[in-house]
């Protein structure tokens, strides 16, 4: 029986097209090259800020970051970025009497942002706001300690094969992975995903699995 649903972020519940587009726009470099080479990179297992030091070789990611926020410029989010089934889904799961939690890697800026929209979660946490990010085992202790339940009742839902099924299935948590975005679609049939407990393809497939 699942108790608990935990949320991956980005291409889970995010759109991450903002998130490339403002950086493309920051270091002068047409949209259209950023978003190409951002798939590239992914395609390649590799870091995807890579997109950007291919651009700019030498770029300092934190740096031109504080610079972006100096320059009132910095990350952002709304309604706009959410995917359309995100709030019927954690809603659906709460009023199943499931606990939701978003958990994944980002900033401390986007874990406020994402507090502001106010979604239906009982916990919203990041990895800059924990101190520690996925894939590392620490991570998901903190995501069993945010959860309330067992590993086994605490389903991680993740694009990503490497940095969410594959460590959340090593820490005893229940997987399910999510073909959305980049790595959801290119990598569905990595080892990783596949040895998921479960394969959707979008938010609402949750609610059946919860009920079963």
């Amino acid at each position: 029986m699942i108790r608990t649903v935990v949320f991956d972020v980005g291409e889970t519940l995010v759109r991450d097209d903002r998130y490339w587009a403002s950086w493309a726009d920051w270091i002068g470099a047409p949209r259209h090259t950023v978003a190409a080479l951002v798939g590239a990179v992914v395609a390649q297992g590799r870091d995807n800020a890579d997109a950007l030091r291919l651009i700019k070789p030498g770029i300092d990611i934190a740096a031109e970051y504080e610079a972006r926020d100096a320059a009132g410029r910095g990350e952002n989010l709304d309604e706009t970025d959410l995917y359309p089934d995100v709030r019927p889904t954690l809603a659906a799961l709460q009023q199943l009497g499931v606990r939701v939690v978003v958990a994944g890697n980002q900033t401390v800026r986007v874990g406020e942002l994402l507090r502001r929209l106010g979604l239906p979660a009982d916990l919203v946490a990041t990895s800059g706001e924990w101190g520690v990010a996925k894939p590392s085992p620490e991570f998901f202790t903190r995501v069993l300690d945010a959860s309330g339940a067992g590993a086994r009742e605490t389903l991680y839902v993740g694009d990503h094969p490497a940095n969410d099924i594959a460590p959340a299935a090593a820490a005893g948590l229940s997987t399910a992975h999510l073909r959305r975005g980049p790595w959801g679609h290119l990598w569905a049939d990595r080892t990783e995903a596949a040895a998921a407990d479960w394969r959707i393809d979008g938010l609402m497939d949750l609610t059946e699995i919860v009920t079963r």
